[in-house]
């Protein structure tokens, strides 16, 4: 399998399933803490073709790995691993759920920036950064594609 497909399965695989752990384990903590109040493994059908939310999620977290695992690796040292995965999830994602996701579902922006959520999403997108570049790294090391 040539480096490319490596890299857009690694990356799907890896955005996806941190969702799946990660990203719900950053909610479950924030409910656990009081400063959310987020469904997890939320299955309420999505229009306009009934897919369960928590698959909806996994796949668009799957979409944003095969961009991260091609732009994060490029950046200047100390931004090509766990810091640019981390950083990436936590700035760019939130700004694009923000300013871009929430408009196009005619929400306010950033659902209108009340407190904890401009603190909290970042967080949760923070660890499902992490939680990326930990699978990624070992999906590579245990399929020996480095």
């Amino acid at each position: 399998m040539n480096r490319c497909l490596r890299t857009i399965l690694i990356g799907f695989v890896a955005g996806a399933a941190s969702v799946l752990i990660f990203h719900q384990a950053g909610f479950w903590l924030a409910n656990e803490l009081g400063y959310a109040r987020a469904t997890l493994y939320n299955l309420r059908p999505l229009p306009p073709w009934g897919v369960p939310t928590i698959l909806s999620q996994a796949f668009w977290g799957g979409t944003w790995g095969i961009l991260m695992a091609f732009v994060v690796p490029r950046l200047p040292r100390p931004l090509n691993g766990v810091l640019g995965w981390v950083l990436f999830a936590a700035i760019v994602v939130s700004l694009v759920n923000w300013f871009v996701v929430a408009p196009l579902k005619g929400l306010p922006a950033g659902g209108g920036f009340r407190m904890p959520g401009p603190i909290v999403l970042p967080l949760v997108y923070a660890l499902w950064g992490f939680g990326m570049w930990l699978i990624e790294r070992l999906m590579r090391r245990a399929l020996g594609w480095r």
